[in-house]
């Protein structure tokens, strides 16, 4: 990962300065260290990993705000949020999901990590990959957790994530497997029949080390 800034040279000196002291600071804050020890789907991609990897390496580019300003809402409320793209679990779940994770929360765990994923709930247009209708949820896991169980929701025909949040009652289960040793790369097939146009993908990862639950949005576009 590196920290740098593509500050326009059109800038007055004294931006562009404190634009390169800000960036600098930012690499000495250990955020690697807290990242490396989880993990997120990558593809479709989460909506943090996905601001991450768009902009994990320009996340001071004020283009962002035009390009991705879904992406810039989350950079500007907490970029722990992005450095730390597959640390958004709960522990203790329980399995009682519904209770942890109120509706309007689904995408930051209910508040999480001392509410560092707030941003990840707001509505609007975030950035979607393109699948079918037969497609692979993939996951990567760095700390080799493993899991009991994954569940696979798709938002229903109808819901409009640009302009509604998501609620339990906008998802439903396609897909849930068995266990999974521990690996770094897990897969999921997933097939599904009749939907169009934009959803959420949602997963839920139940480590098998604990009783740790990762929740994440992935915004899609059915072809």
């Amino acid at each position: 990962m590196t920290c740098h800034d593509h500050t326009k040279l059109a800038r007055p000196r004294w931006t562009l300065a404190l634009s390169l002291l800000t960036a600098a600071l930012l690499c000495l804050i250990p955020w690697s260290g807290t990242a490396a020890a989880h993990g997120s789907v990558v593809d479709p991609a989460s909506r943090n990993y996905g601001c991450w990897n768009r902009w994990g390496d320009d996340f001071q580019n004020p283009d962002m705000a035009q390009e991705d300003p879904m992406c810039w809402q989350a950079w500007q409320d907490d970029p722990n949020a992005m450095w730390n793209w597959n640390g958004l679990y709960r522990n203790g779940s329980a399995g009682d999901f519904q209770t942890v994770v109120p509706d309007g929360q689904l995408c930051s765990g209910g508040r999480t990590e001392g509410g560092r994923y707030n941003s990840l709930d707001t509505v609007g247009a975030w950035q979607t990959t393109d699948i079918d209708s037969d497609f692979t949820v993939k996951l990567y896991d760095q700390a080799s957790h493993g899991a009991d169980y994954f569940l696979v929701y798709v938002t229903r025909q109808g819901f409009d994530p640009a302009t509604q949040p998501l609620t339990w009652g906008d998802l439903q289960l396609v897909a849930r497997t068995g266990t999974y040793a521990p690996s770094q790369n897990y897969s999921i097939d997933v097939s599904t029949s009749g939907l169009t146009g934009r959803h959420v993908v949602y997963t839920i990862w139940q480590a098998s080390h604990m009783d740790q639950t990762y929740f994440l949005c992935s915004d899609v576009n059915f072809r």
